[in-house]
Parts: structure tokens; C-alpha cells; sequence
């Protein structure tokens, strides 16, 4: 008989995002809800959740990470906001640009090319 699994919800929540500051993907979350609940429009970053926080980037490999969860929570927040939908694309948008300054090129702020595996 399979063992059986956790919730996927649960699973997901407790998911260590940052190894260095020890910080969970539920903790970030809250973060990011936190910021838009004060400007649902800002631009949000990862230094902006770190400093939110009171962290600080060290080894900066979970921003990757970091930038896909601002993206899917501020997505999640706006879809159930009241707001126009050309506001939201927009800001999306902008908010989409930064998986090509944090997450593109490198994996763990390491050029793909010189992974061990």
C-alpha cells in the first residue's frame, strides 16, 4: 500500500525557499500580501520582501524562486481585487519583467553551464 501524501496545498506552504535566512514559501506569501495590501500597485522585488522582513540576500540562489512566488501571489491578489482588467495586464506585466533580471540566466546565481548535475 503507497504511503499517503500531504495535502499538495500543505506541502507547497511549508517548501523552504531560502536555505541561508530560513525562510518558508508561506512566510514570503505573507510578506508579498502584506506589501500589496499597503499599495496594491508597487512594484514588488526580492529585496523589497527581504527588507519587509528585516532579511538580507545572502548567497541570493532562492531569488529565482522568490520572483516566480511574487509573481503568482500578485496575480492571485489582483484577480480577486476589484480593479480594471488593462490595470492588472499592466502591472503584470512589469511585474513579469523581473524572471528576465532575477531568473533568466542563471539557476541558483549559477550560469547554467557550470552545474554539477
Amino acid at each position: 500500500m503507497a504511503a499517503r501524501k500531504a495535502p499538495r496545498s500543505q506541502t507547497e506552504k511549508d517548501m523552504l525557499i531560502c536555505h541561508c535566512n530560513i525562510i518558508t514559501e508561506k512566510e514570503i506569501e505573507r510578506a508579498i500580501i502584506d506589501l500589496l495590501d499597503s499599495d496594491p500597485w508597487q512594484l514588488i522585488v526580492p529585496a523589497k520582501v527581504y527588507h519587509y522582513m528585516k532579511k538580507r540576500g545572502r548567497c541570493c540562489g532562492c531569488f529565482p524562486n522568490v520572483v516566480e512566488t511574487i509573481i503568482r501571489v500578485t496575480e492571485e491578489y489582483h484577480v480577486r481585487s476589484e480593479a480594471g482588467g488593462v490595470d492588472i495586464v499592466s502591472h503584470l506585466d512589469r511585474v513579469r519583467e523581473l524572471r528576465v533580471q532575477y531568473g533568466s540566466r542563471t539557476y541558483e546565481r549559477r550560469p547554467t553551464n557550470h552545474r554539477a548535475a
